[in-house]
């Protein structure tokens, strides 16, 4: 089988269940950014620091497949077909995973500024693309039926992401550098 189709030559991508849509659609636009998102959790998993989360990172990626396949299917497809599932648990486990990395870090004082280490670098980039995945389910959820645990999951994924990024930083010997605002006082 080839990879390449040509079907989308003319600027256009098949939903789950064959209905042909634009590529600049903002369902595309949503489902493309969980897929980069997935590629830069990749980047994250592959570190060196992350040997003992490789579990839970290919877990998360797991699920942002889940949420793409959800989001490239028609509505009245993700009713009728069988597609994976995102469950409360899914949740759940990112929420431990924050707990348990909480009790080890300092407690946060102030606004921290993204950096510090490469491979810490990478874990803000995916917080801030999770972020925008974020934003564009919301959006797209104006328009159409979006999974309310895809709005819940990514939200706390972006939160799981800012506390991996701070044990990061602890576990490296990195510093955290605080965000400390220039204010004038004229």
């Amino acid at each position: 089988m080839k990879i390449y189709t040509k079907t989308g030559d003319q600027g256009t991508t098949s939903l789950v269940g064959g209905t042909r849509i634009s590529k600049a659609d903002l369902k595309i636009e949503t489902y493309g950014t969980i897929d980069e998102l997935n590629s830069w959790i990749g980047l994250v998993r592959d570190q060196v620091i992350n040997e003992s989360r490789k579990d839970i990172l290919k877990e998360i990626q797991d699920r942002l497949f889940t949420i793409g396949s959800d989001l490239a299917s028609e509505p009245e497809q993700v009713r009728r077909k069988k597609i994976p599932d995102l469950l409360d648990e899914d949740i759940d486990l990112l929420e431990k995973e924050m707990d348990k990395m909480d009790m080890e870090i300092p407690p946060l004082r102030a606004f921290v500024l993204p950096g510090g280490h490469q491979s810490v670098s990478y874990t803000h980039i995916a917080r801030t693309v999770c972020r925008r995945a974020e934003r564009l389910s919301i959006r797209l959820s104006t328009e159409e039926e979006v999974n309310s645990l895809i709005i819940k999951y990514l939200n706390r994924l972006s939160d799981y992401l800012f506390v991996l990024s701070r044990k990061m930083t602890q576990e490296i010997g990195s510093e955290e550098v605080a965000w400390k605002p220039r204010i004038n006082k004229s």
